[in-house]
């Protein structure tokens, strides 16, 4: 017989091409995350996609696999750095970390992969650093030139770094938050780095830890915008094929818990390997992360977790609470439409980006308004879709206090704060 958690799947792995045939975690079908309806379109119904996410079982790499081209994904994209008020203080805080630890200057070249709408780029050049920003959304890439960055409004590989580099020059930083995720050829991908990248030239790159999203159960973080979910391991060993090196990498406390990489050729001694990327491989290593047993056991805790809160929304409704939503952001859509949660649970939600307002979520057609709507109709609860802003968005909307209402969080367990 079948183990539970193991499936036939005629998808091969997007890293080494060994068949996929062990499931990570199985969240239905859902819409693109990203695919906000507008208000003509709301009885046009919408296209529903497999949200299947195996583990590869030579590499050990995490993947939903490529159900949509990015292309389609980034054709009209709605997600807006600048709309949080704690990213661009992280991004202010590595742009004075990259200038004072890393002899990032005035003679430097900056480029950023998935620039969005400049929101980092946007202190290099306070500094007086030449910069490029390379984003593949036409509508977000708009608005980053109308700040003044210089952005390529392209999808970067191999083929688009050969003309970066011949318009240009060779980059001496490099660096891509929650990029690697999105580009389904990663191989392709870490070649165009390899050619834009001068000798002595670093990059850095960010993304949510495989470990933080499996031990905090942050299943929610999984959409068809993300192909990959990174270990420190397999993304090692990924750059290493290109003779490429993780010399150094960093903790942080974005997106629920994110890793910081410092990646430099292997033939530049100007870096060593720091003793923290040997400790982080180790702790994986004593976690299972080597082995395919370790993996299986998540999908069960998933189905558990809609569980419960199918369980505290029920029992709110009973009686006869009234519960808002805030936020609009893509985990907050695979938890809606994995759980089936609507209208009937959820009145309304809200965002303060200004190009979602007035727009209805993927799947789930809840409407998204202004936030100034909470204060209109204050509801017993507020539900926060973005977990990972919960401090922030609280002291945003700490009002609610006022009337008595409560906060829901759903990640790792729901719970009423």
């Amino acid at each position: 017989m079948m183990d539970e958690s193991t499936t036939t799947n005629n998808n091969k792995c997007l890293n080494c091409s060994s068949s996929l045939e062990n499931t990570f975690v199985d969240l239905g079908t859902s819409p693109l995350c990203e695919e906000f309806v507008k208000p003509e379109n709301i009885n046009n119904g919408q296209q529903f996609y497999p949200l299947h996410a195996y583990v590869c079982d030579e590499c050990f790499l995490v993947q939903v696999g490529e159900y949509v081209s990015p292309r389609e994904i980034y054709s009209d994209y709605y997600y807006f750095s600048s709309y949080s008020d704690s990213w661009l203080a992280h991004a202010k805080e590595y742009v004075e970390m990259m200038r004072d630890n890393y002899g990032i200057n005035q003679e430097s070249f900056v480029v950023e992969i998935a620039s969005n709408d400049g929101y980092l780029l946007q202190y290099f050049k306070k500094e007086g650093i030449p910069i490029l920003g390379v984003e593949p959304s036409d509508n977000v890439a708009k608005v980053s030139i109308e700040k003044g960055i210089p952005t390529e409004q392209l999808f970067f590989g191999k083929e688009t770094a050969s003309e970066l580099q011949k318009k240009y020059k060779s980059a001496d930083l490099i660096l891509g938050n929650n990029i690697l995720a999105h580009v389904p050829e990663i191989n392709d991908f870490i070649e165009g780095l390899d050619m834009l990248l001068g000798n002595k030239g670093i990059m850095t790159f960010e993304f949510p830890h495989l470990l933080q999203l499996i031990e905090n159960n942050q299943f929610d973080t999984i959409y068809h915008e993300h192909f990959f979910y990174f270990s420190l391991i397999t993304i090692a060993s990924i750059f290493k094929k290109h003779g490429m090196k993780i010399f150094d990498v960093q903790e942080l406390s974005t997106h629920g818990g994110s890793v910081r990489i410092f990646v430099t050729r292997e033939s530049n001694q100007d870096y060593q390997v720091s003793d923290k990327v040997a400790k982080m491989v180790s702790i994986e290593k004593e976690k299972g992360f080597l082995d395919i047993d370790f993996y299986r056991g998540f999908d069960e805790r998933v189905r558990q977790t809609k569980t419960d809160l199918l369980e505290l929304l029920i029992d709110l409704k009973k009686q006869d609470k009234t519960i808002v939503g805030y936020g609009a952001p893509g985990k907050g859509n695979t938890l809606l439409n994995y759980c089936g949660i609507r209208r009937d649970f959820i009145d309304y939600t809200v965002d303060r980006n200004p190009n979602k307002q007035g727009y209805y979520l993927p799947g789930s057609l809840i409407p998204i308004f202004h936030p100034d709507k909470i204060r209109e109709t204050k509801p017993d609860f507020v539900f926060i879709l973005p977990w990972n802003l919960k401090d922030e968005i609280m002291q945003q909307i700490k009002y609610v206090r006022d009337w008595g209402g409560k906060f829901i969080v759903p990640i790792p367990a729901p719970v009423i704060i």
